[in-house]
């Protein structure tokens, strides 16, 4: 099984939960390519047969030029008979924004046909080490669905 990982990180925490996600996925076997968002384009996606994004959310939920033009494209493609998942940072502070971006692109996901395999995993700010372990979690369950 083939999973793509693209993330955005603006900070490094997401790049960071791309990484662990990684290594996780790597371990369980399934062929793994990870890239940065501004180096990707979405139909890369077709090659896999799971599509991770990681993500950050700024400030009031408003996409940053790259996640604009990355969403775009994805909305176009058409993912059926592919798995996804999302996760990603934000920062509670900005309430009803939390994450927003995270729900955006599982929208987006599921309008163009993939199929969801675990609810979105979230974070506050820097991964802890809680978070590394929903991180470890959610990979073993990513990788226990696909495995069959």
């Amino acid at each position: 099984m083939r999973a793509k990982i693209v993330f955005a990180s603006m900070t490094g925490n997401d790049e960071d939960m791309a990484e662990i996600l990684e290594e996780d996925l790597l371990d369980a076997g399934l062929d793994v390519d990870t890239s940065d968002v501004s180096f990707t384009d979405a139909s890369d996606y077709l090659d896999s047969d799971l599509c991770v994004l990681v993500t950050y959310t700024y400030g009031e939920g408003a996409m940053t030029d790259e996640l604009v033009d990355f969403y775009e494209q994805l909305k176009q493609l058409d993912l059926s008979g592919k798995y996804f998942a999302v996760m990603g940072s934000g920062d509670k502070t900005y309430k009803e924004h939390y994450c927003e971006n995270v729900f955006d692109f599982e929208k987006a996901f599921l309008a163009c046909g993939a199929k969801e395999l675990i609810a979105p995993l979230t974070v506050e700010n820097a991964p802890t080490d809680e978070d590394i372990d929903r991180i470890d979690q959610a990979a073993e369950e990513l990788a226990n669905k696909l495995n069959g």
